[in-house]
């Protein structure tokens, strides 16, 4: 915890604006594709921004600073969405076939979802961290490998498959999980972190299914808001 949360803003909009602009050179330079790269910085950017909200004294507008940053990016998502700003290397990183106005729905989602649930649950509760980390890690490992494993396609949705789905439980579990006990040490939550084994399975068990559903571009939003849902049920 550093004891001006000034200080801490900058190094977390320095984190998060670093990790971003990793992820665009390296998909500009051609080393990874296009899709690869947006669930990189969707797996990537959630726990390293909710890890740095341990850098900020827990004040009253410690979660209004810190929201700053997703709201900073998401901005500038907005921005190049709608070609007000050119940005060729975070259109290449972001869309799936280059063209900005895809930034407009999941990866402009993705970070509205950030700012909403931390305003909302900052510290006080793990529930908006358990929603981000299945947002994160859930979301994007279901992409990554169910679509290049994948083969067997869930009945009510052909877009997905079994295995896909399988990775988004795992994927958040883990994330979660690895967010619970980093928290846990730090004494920010009760513990032992086993305490949170099954309101986690329950948690991602419900995300798996509702993300599931036929909602393309929409999943960012209605799996999160599953996991929030159960998550006051389980926490």
């Amino acid at each position: 915890m550093l004891q001006n949360n000034w200080l801490a803003l900058l190094i977390t909009f320095l984190l998060a604006l670093g990790w971003l602009r990793l992820m665009d050179y390296v998909a500009k330079r051609g080393w990874i594709s296009n899709r690869l790269s947006r669930k990189i910085i969707h797996m990537g950017t959630g726990p390293l921004y909710v890890m740095c909200w341990s850098l900020f004294r827990n004040t009253p507008e410690a979660r209004y600073l810190a929201a700053l940053v997703p709201g900073a990016i998401t901005f500038q998502f907005l921005l190049v969405g709608l070609g007000v700003i050119k940005d060729e290397a975070a259109v290449q990183a972001m869309s799936r076939t280059g063209n900005p106005r895809e930034i407009l729905r999941g990866p402009l989602f993705y970070g509205i979802v950030f700012v909403i649930l931390t305003i909302i649950y900052w510290l006080d509760t793990p529930i908006g961290i358990v929603a981000l980390m299945m947002l994160s890690g859930g979301d994007g490992l279901a992409d990554i490998i169910g679509r290049r494993y994948g083969s067997q396609k869930l009945p009510w949705n052909k877009n997905k498959t079994w295995l896909g789905s399988l990775s988004l439980f795992v994927g958040g579990w883990m994330f979660a999980m690895a967010m619970l006990v980093f928290y846990v040490i730090l004494y920010t939550f009760p513990g032992p972190a086993t305490l949170y084994l099954l309101p986690i399975t329950v948690i991602a068990t419900a995300s798996m299914l509702v993300e599931s559903f036929p909602l393309r571009d929409y999943d960012n939003i209605t799996m999160t808001l599953a996991a929030v849902i159960t998550g006051c049920w389980v926490l």
